[in-house]
C-alpha cells in the first residue's frame, strides 16, 4: 500500500495516497449533493489519510481524521435518510466560531512544535478550522462550505509546502467544491424556505 503506484512530474503517487484521494474526492462531492451517504466516504477516506499523515508528520492532519471518523458517525445517524436540510448558523455563534478557532490555535501550536510536527501553527489553525467546518456540517449549516473553503486554500498551501504534490491537486479540487457546496447548500437552504 506504502508502495509507488505510478509517478507523475518526478512525484512518486503511492497506492495508499491515490486510494485516500479517489475515497475523499467522492465522499466531498457526496456531501455536495447532502446526501446522508457520504459519510461513509468520508469516514474510510479519514482512516486511510490518517495513515498517510503519520507517514509525513503532519500530526495535526492525521489527528483530524479521527475527528472526521467520529462525525461521519453522528453525521450518519443525524441525518435523514433523504440527507440533509441545510440552514444558517445564528450570527452571534458565527463570532463563537471564529474565536474559538484562533484561541485553540495559539494553545495548539506550542504543542506541536514541542513535539517535532512538520508543521505547527498552520497545521493547528486548519485542524480548528476543519473541526469547526465538520461539526457545523453534521448540524446542515451552510456556514460549514465558506469555512471550508477557506480551510481548503491553506492546505493547498501547506501540503504544497511538503510537496506533496497529489494531495495538494485533490485539495485544489476540493477549493473548488467547497465553493459549489456553499451554493448548493445555500440554495437548497432558500428553496426550502419559499416552499414554506
Amino acid at each position: 500500500m506504502f508502495s509507488t503506484f505510478f509517478t507523475a512530474w518526478g512525484y512518486e503517487v503511492s497506492y495508499l495516497e491515490f486510494v485516500a484521494s479517489l475515497v475523499s474526492f467522492i465522499g466531498v462531492g457526496l456531501g455536495i449533493t447532502g446526501k446522508r451517504i457520504t459519510w461513509p466516504w468520508w469516514a474510510l477516506g479519514s482512516v486511510l489519510y490518517g495513515i498517510f499523515f503519520l507517514q509525513y508528520e503532519l500530526y495535526a492532519s492525521a489527528a483530524l481524521q479521527l475527528v472526521f471518523i467520529a462525525a461521519a458517525v453522528v453525521g450518519w445517524f443525524g441525518w435523514e435518510p433523504t440527507g440533509a436540510k441545510p440552514g444558517p448558523l445564528k450570527n452571534k455563534y458565527r463570532i463563537y466560531v471564529i474565536a474559538a478557532i484562533v484561541l485553540a490555535t495559539l494553545a495548539l501550536g506550542p504543542v506541536l512544535k514541542s513535539i517535532g510536527a512538520a508543521s505547527t501553527y498552520v497545521d493547528a489553525i486548519l485542524f480548528f478550522g476543519s473541526l469547526s467546518a465538520q461539526i457545523l456540517m453534521v448540524y446542515e449549516k451552510y456556514d460549514s462550505w465558506p469555512i471550508w473553503l477557506a480551510v481548503n486554500i491553506g492546505y493547498v498551501a501547506l501540503y504544497s509546502s511538503q510537496e506533496l504534490l497529489f494531495t495538494t491537486l485533490l485539495y485544489v479540487a476540493f477549493t473548488v467544491m467547497a465553493a459549489l457546496g456553499w451554493k448548493s447548500w445555500y440554495g437548497s437552504h432558500k428553496r426550502s424556505l419559499r416552499s414554506l
